[in-house]
């Protein structure tokens, strides 16, 4: 009996890291009460974004400065984060299919002096730091004298993070990586944090810089996601960006790092020209790491105008056979006085040469529904999660 067939050949799911669409009605109980990424970055000045908002990015919400067009080209709507978090872990996660209920363990007071210890003694290394921090600051408050003792510096933010910072010429790649393995197997329950990650820099006292050789050590994900059922069903994945640290490396049968977000962009656009059916998957993290953390308003509002124009080349790339959608993983907005993630709802913007434009997909209540909605495409279903997949193809 022939398979089923597949609405779409290939799929393209975009991660605008941290591109929010306006608080959850639970914001308030994460400290994130009045944050709205995207709202207040429009209104900073007027945004560029043609195919955005062609693509209906303006009909979800009102946007100071964007009219949005009368019929939308893609179907349009926000979605909830369902899981207990605001971090990246916790939203692509439950984009794959995963619902959390409980949070991975933060630490807005540093980590415990014991567990502290306990790392010191296994690397061998006393370490620095040891509170919250911005990555870019505390390496100009404490670099110095890492360089003078070579003592790591370890730090942490409002996400469930175990950050190690470390001069190349003090600590080489290759032994910071180690010691950020040793600390990804020490972490465990009570304190298993939801990333260990490597924060290498350069430079000297008062200019130094942080490198791309940044490196996340994640937690397995507890069961198998969207990339892992589609890899045993014989659907190609591939990975874009940080997607491979993310899910620790499973369902993968292609993935590439990148360095920024144009690089992202252009890794994208050679994957639509080398792989034709599947899962493409990107993640575009400078909005979150670059503009979001930094209160960077001004930076933000050019990384998305940066980010359309590549997305505007993506588009002229598809065919009929190809779904495009472009969503977020959370908030982090650049706006408010903290330079923390943010509970949001994020965009969802599902595209098709073939389809019919200005389906308002409404107010999804988790990201899981973009999960499902690529996993029914592929004949599949995961645990979690209301396909929009009918829909998008009702008029096909």
């Amino acid at each position: 009996m022939p398979a089923p067939r597949r609405p779409f050949r290939r799929v393209v799911l975009i991660v605008l890291d941290s591109v929010g669409i306006g608080e959850m009605p639970d914001a308030a109980a994460f400290g994130d009460a009045g944050s709205d990424t995207l709202g207040h970055v429009a209104a900073s000045r007027p945004l560029k974004l043609p195919t955005l908002v062609r693509l209906g990015l303006a009909n979800i919400r009102p946007l100071e400065h964007v009219t949005p067009p009368a019929t939308a080209a893609g179907a349009y709507g926000k979605a909830a984060l369902a899981s207990n978090g605001k971090d990246t872990t916790t939203g692509h996660w439950e984009l794959a299919g995963l619902y959390l209920k409980d949070p991975f363990p933060t630490y807005p007071h540093g980590f415990p002096r014991e567990l502290i210890e306990q790392f010191e003694k296994a690397i061998g290394r006393r370490t620095l730091g040891n509170k919250p921090a911005s990555g870019t600051e505390i390496i100009q408050e404490l670099g110095e004298e890492h360089m003078r003792s070579g003592a790591p510096i370890v730090y942490t933010s409002a996400d469930s993070v175990f950050q190690i910072a470390a001069h190349e010429e003090v600590i080489p790649i290759e032994e910071l990586y180690r010691i950020c393995e040793i600390a990804r197997k020490m972490l465990e329950p009570p304190h298993r944090v939801g990333r260990v990650i490597a924060r290498p820099f350069i430079g000297r006292p008062g200019s130094f810089t942080r490198t791309e050789r940044r490196h996340d050590y994640a937690i397995p994900p507890p069961e198998p996601t969207l990339l892992d059922r589609l890899q045993t069903a014989g659907v190609f994945t591939g990975g874009i960006g940080k997607i491979y640290d993310i899910y620790c490396g499973r369902g993968l049968a292609f993935h590439t790092k990148t360095k920024s977000n144009p690089d992202g962009v252009e890794k994208t656009l050679a994957a639509l020209d080398q792989h034709r059916e599947g899962l493409l998957f990107t993640n575009l993290v400078d909005f979150d790491m670059l503009y979001g953390h930094r209160n960077d308003i001004e930076g933000y509002a050019r990384a998305l105008e940066e980010a359309d124009a590549g997305l505007d080349r993506m588009v002229n790339k598809l065919g009929a056979d190809d779904l495009l959608i472009v969503t977020a993983d959370h908030g982090c907005d650049p706006a408010t006085p903290s330079t923390d993630h943010s509970r949001e709802y994020v965009p969802v913007l599902a595209y098709s040469p073939a389809l019919k434009g200005g389906v308002n997909l409404g107010t999804r209540r988790s990201l899981a529904d973009i999960g499902q909605t690529i996993a029914e495409n592929f004949g599949l279903r995961l645990s979690f999660g209301t396909s929009f997949l009918e829909e998008l193809t009702a008029d096909r």
